[in-house]
């Protein structure tokens, strides 16, 4: 059944600028971990850093169109104009080459028109679409590529244990029941980067989630520890790779506003 249109995003959030983020319905959460929203304000254009999440994104953007974001293993630094509305799906570590139908590592750290992937569904989704239409339109054909992907239950429970940063990746593969060169190079082709990369994208997430708690800033030798890192010249160290910021710094851009 289609969707009505905008039927997963409140009404409220086609007026109020920002970020948002629904979960997925039923169907699709086996490989999407969630839909979202963004409204840039009429007044002025903004500056995003998008930080590393072992995701992949189905994104449709006002006057653009639509494209898929890979995995990225770097801070990513886009602006979008005033007034644009984005409306976005965002797949699970390991799901994105399932849904798409390719090997992820050809997406990573790129950002590619649906139009060279997958044609015939980016003729679905111009950029003249009304936000509301193109979520409807999102929604459904996410929909029809999840259901005609092919599922790596493998991958996808070795996504699940690779989330412990204590987790060794040879003990994941014999896990999943795969030899050390089976689960990198079917990592790669579902995740878009080997185990152990996913591992520290993973782990340099729990930080930032900490980061973004309406406790206020952590403690960093504590967060550290918590995350998963040896110690805070470790986290600092990782911070600095993955998101081009120390840890305080991009504690404080977090807080500025949604990145």
């Amino acid at each position: 059944m289609k969707s009505s249109p905008g039927e997963w995003i409140p009404r409220a959030a086609w007026l109020a600028p920002g970020y948002a983020e629904w979960q997925a319905p039923p169907s699709l959460r086996v490989a999407v971990s969630c839909l979202w929203a963004s409204i840039v304000p009429d007044d002025a254009d903004r500056k995003t850093l998008v930080l590393p999440d072992g995701c992949s994104d189905l994104i449709w953007e006002q006057g653009v169109g639509c494209y898929v974001a890979g995995p990225d293993t770097g801070a990513f630094r886009s602006t979008s104009k005033a007034g644009t509305v984005i409306v976005g799906v965002r797949f699970r570590p390991a799901a994105g080459g399932q849904v798409l139908g390719l090997p992820l590592s050809e997406l990573r750290d790129r950002r590619v028109t649906l139009s060279g992937l997958l044609p015939a569904a980016a003729r679905a989704l111009p950029a003249s679409l009304e936000p509301a239409e193109a979520a409807a339109r999102a929604h459904d054909l996410t929909g029809l590529l999840v259901a005609d992907g092919t599922p790596d239950p493998a991958m996808t429970r070795a996504a699940a244990l690779l989330r412990d940063p204590a987790a060794r990746t040879e003990e994941v593969a014999q896990d999943v029941g795969l030899s050390a060169r089976q689960f990198r190079r079917r990592c790669h082709a579902a995740a878009g980067y080997g185990p152990k990369t996913l591992q520290r994208v993973l782990r340099f997430q729990r930080f930032v989630r900490m980061a973004d708690a309406p406790a206020g800033p952590p403690d960093l030798a504590d967060a550290a520890a918590r995350a998963g890192y040896a110690d805070q010249a470790h986290l600092t160290r990782e911070c600095a790779d993955l998101s081009g910021l120390t840890p305080a710094a991009l504690a404080r851009t977090r807080r500025g506003g949604r990145t």
